[in-house]
């Protein structure tokens, strides 16, 4: 193209320097400047043509070179690349969790690695299901009454009140009643409860299982009529006590001071699989996932926003922010340790149970567990059983694959006495192992 034009401006030079004259005439002679002949040159362009060349040679000698980027701008596009590789990532990978409605969904149960989250009720020992636990327990309190009405009150206060601060709030009233009747235990006016006191009111009606404890004290209702009033009004009233009473009464405001919440245990379902090639594939049930539907709406919406974020640089620390917020999007934890044999130890966990809960449950399920032992996780790191750590903050969420070995030490000692490689998984566990599907 650059060639094409070039041509035209010699033409046209050539055109404009008038006509020509033979080699051999004199140098002095003035040239004729004659009319232009009619015929046009081959190349002759229109007046159009001439200016629509002209610019187009002139962008052609006035393009500019390629910007050459900075480091920080090659660095900002890495980080960029790297980013939308993540994100393509993360929707490739949550394109099947977020559904119509924001409802995470329900997967076929035969192609689970495990069929759900189960819990344990301390107080029955029945198993549950994350929906039954609740209304189980509480049954099972109210139960209670029949055997310990004390114990079933205390259970009460601590279990059914989420405000632990109204919880507190109540406890030191009733300690104050109690320790105000041991101090006066004849005068009536410590041994009785007005129930449309201000303070009972505010602080006791509100908090499920205070009467309760009160009536287990020995408290009884009664209606008093109130000088200046027309009606009457209920009272609690507690008999006047002896001196053991009063020392068994103490001993109850303790057992509410140190009661704690009655909570569903997690049952860990551990599972003893042979060992497969399938020991890396993990397929989640619904309840391991934290994602309620308005934060599945939410993460919509950031979406949306995903590629301003992506331009922008981020540090280790706001990396390592958004990884922990990543890790709180799941409850529980589905580990697998894989034993010297090649048999596979399962177990559930709370994404937040710490490193001696996991080496624990190994311990317990060996039937060796005494001697030491290692656990190595995805990428070489190893866990230690000393350290207070979060699974979920060693990246062991969802699910993991870890890798067993006893104490190299310990195992050189004990083959130095002529003893035997230790036994690994415990009978009971080994009478229900299954292939992995």
């Amino acid at each position: 193209m650059k060639k094409f034009f070039d041509d035209i401006k010699k033409d046209m030079k050539f055109k404009s320097a008038g006509p020509g004259k033979k080699l051999t005439d004199e140098t002095s002679s003035t040239p004729q400047v004659g009319p232009a002949v009619s015929d046009k040159p081959r190349h002759a362009p229109t007046e159009g043509v001439q200016r629509a060349g002209a610019a187009a040679l002139a962008r052609i000698e006035q393009k500019q070179r390629p910007k050459v980027q900075t480091s920080q701008d090659a660095i900002r596009n890495k980080v960029k690349r790297e980013l939308e590789a993540e994100a393509a990532a993360l929707a490739e990978k949550e394109k099947a969790t977020v559904a119509e409605g924001f409802q995470v969904p329900v997967k076929d149960p035969t192609c689970l690695s495990v069929s759900g989250v189960y819990f344990t009720c301390p107080l029955t020992g029945a198993t549950l299901t994350k929906s039954e636990r609740e209304a189980h327990i509480k049954e099972a309190i109210f139960m209670r009454f029949e055997e310990d009405a004390v114990e079933a009150s205390v259970m009460m206060m601590h279990t059914f009140n989420k405000d632990r601060e109204k919880v507190k709030a109540a406890v030191d009233i009733i300690s104050k009643y109690v320790e105000n009747i041991c101090k006066n235990p004849t005068e009536e006016k410590y041994r009785k409860i007005k129930l449309s006191n201000k303070v009972f009111q505010e602080k006791m009606r509100c908090v499920e299982g205070s009467r309760e404890f009160l009536q287990a004290l020995g408290f009884v209702s009664i209606v008093f009529p109130v000088e200046g009033q027309e009606t009457e009004e209920e009272f609690l009233l507690l008999p006047e006590q002896n001196e053991d009473a009063l020392e068994l009464m103490k001993e109850r405001r303790d057992r509410l001071q140190r009661g704690e919440p009655v909570r569903a245990q997690l049952d860990r379902q551990p599972q003893a699989f042979r060992p497969s090639p399938n020991a890396i594939r993990f397929e989640l049930p619904p309840e391991f996932y934290n994602l309620t539907a308005e934060e599945l709406k939410k993460q919509q919406q950031q979406r949306s926003e995903i590629v301003e974020k992506n331009a922008m640089l981020r540090t280790k620390a706001m990396r390592e922010k958004e990884e922990q917020r990543e890790r709180r999007k799941y409850n529980y934890t589905l580990l697998r340790i894989r034993l010297p044999d090649e048999n596979l130890l399962q177990g559930t966990f709370y994404a937040w149970d710490r490193l001696p809960v996991l080496f624990q449950f190994v311990r317990e399920s060996l039937e060796d567990g005494w001697q030491p032992f290692e656990l190595i996780a995805p990428g070489g790191q190893k866990l230690q059983d000393s350290e207070e750590v979060a699974l979920a903050e060693c990246n062991l969420v969802p699910a993991a694959l870890l890798t067993f070995s006893w104490d190299a030490a310990v195992q050189a000692d004990i083959a130095a006495a002529g003893g035997k490689s230790p036994t690994l998984l415990k009978p009971e566990l080994l009478e229900t192992i299954r292939t992995l599907s």
